[in-house]
């Protein structure tokens, strides 16, 4: 099999899946932004918020992932787990994920995709999220799915994402990154740099958008691309509507454009703040939920994406997969903050992460960027 057909059934059917969970997220957002917060957010034990689109979105793709390619063909990597949802005070939440689930089954026709027989019940769809428990590692083919990356921007009508990676014998070969919230330019060939990551933009205040996308990619192909999502009667159709995209041509620092992590508690906004005035970085941060910010990277809306947690936080494989295979076929670079590949390889966790992440548009920037990491890390507190 030649690059142009490996893991095309994979992210045939993974492109699809992504599209159903963000119009199962958009009608969860809807209703969430309408109502006070009740059981449809649960605190986890981290202090993060846990929504009914997570565990709904989880048991969705894990469904369809199990019907397309055999659930003991499949091994899914993700965030959420059942305890909270198995416990007797939780069963008006169950209901609202199962509800939840099998009105977004009932859809996939509209996608091309086969819904079930009979509508799922309580201990179908616990199965299908505590299907998602695998642990990776180097050996074997592990889907990683982060059901609703950035959970806060969700709750709070901002930016937020569904993505859906593979990783093959340790290497991340395909990802799909779903954003609802993310303004797309329809015409993805006008180069003319605009920012349209902001949440507060209006929905509906301009034709020159599309609202909300899908971007997927494969290793190898030096492809990436974008795909308007699906909106009222209009079916999903592969691939019409899609469009390749493009990291930004900018490499002087002074017009480039960083994003950052909103909480502080993910990054080190002293630090890169830092970085930023080192390497002459002119413009304000875009501090952005969500892997968004890796989309906003392939497609040109920003040139840099920096991430210094600090010490003793351990980045998660499912916060990066997609968006890093993203990022990398459009034609930029992601590194820790030694220059070193990511490694996919070693379960949950980003091991061996020297200091950070710097993800850049181009190969002038990025080797700025490190050198000025170098250059200031002795001083820094992290």
């Amino acid at each position: 099999m030649d690059n142009n057909e490996k893991y095309s059934e994979e992210l045939n059917v993974a492109v699809r899946v992504v599209h159903m969970a963000c119009a199962l997220c958009q009608k969860v957002q809807k209703s969430l932004l309408s109502a006070t917060f009740d059981d449809d957010v649960k605190s986890k034990d981290d202090d993060s918020l846990v929504t009914v689109a997570d565990w709904s979105v989880q048991a969705t793709v894990s469904w369809i992932l199990s019907d397309a390619f055999g659930s003991e063909n499949v091994s899914i990597i993700a965030e959420e787990d059942v305890q909270t949802l198995s416990k007797s005070d939780s069963a008006g939440l169950l209901g609202k994920v199962i509800s939840t689930v099998n009105e977004c089954l009932a859809e996939a026709s509209k996608y091309g995709l086969k819904s079930p027989d009979e509508a799922l019940g309580p201990s179908e769809v616990l199965g299908a999220i505590s299907r998602c428990s695998s642990s990776g590692g180097p050996v074997g083919r592990h889907w990683v799915l982060d059901p609703v990356d950035g959970t806060l921007g969700f709750v709070r009508g901002g930016q937020y994402a569904v993505a859906l990676a593979l990783i093959d014998n340790g290497e991340v070969v395909m990802g799909v990154l779903g954003c609802p919230n993310y303004h797309v330019k329809r015409d993805r060939l006008n180069n003319q740099k605009q920012n349209h990551i902001a949440s507060d933009i209006s929905m509906h205040s301009s034709d020159v958008l599309e609202v909300g996308c899908v971007m997927y990619t494969r290793k190898g192909t030096g492809e990436a691309w974008v795909q308007p999502l699906v909106y009222g009667d209009r079916k999903f159709e592969w691939p019409n509507f899609a469009k390749q995209i493009h990291v930004s041509s900018i490499d002087d620092a002074a017009l480039a454009t960083f994003c950052e992590p909103v909480e502080r508690a993910n990054s080190n906004h002293s630090f890169t703040a830092g970085l930023a005035c080192s390497v002459g970085l002119r413009n304000k941060p875009l501090r952005v939920y969500s892997m968004v910010k890796y989309a906003a990277i392939a497609q040109g809306d920003a040139e840099i994406f920096m991430k210094f947690a600090r010490a003793g936080y351990k980045e998660k494989i499912w916060d990066h997969a997609a968006g890093v295979l993203l990022v990398q076929e459009a034609g930029g670079v992601v590194t820790d903050a030694g220059g070193r590949s990511l490694d996919f390889s070693r379960g949950i966790y980003l091991e061996g992460l020297d200091r950070g992440i710097v993800v850049c548009s181009g190969i002038k920037l990025h080797e700025k960027l490190i050198g000025a990491v170098y250059a200031s890390w002795d001083s820094s507190n992290l």
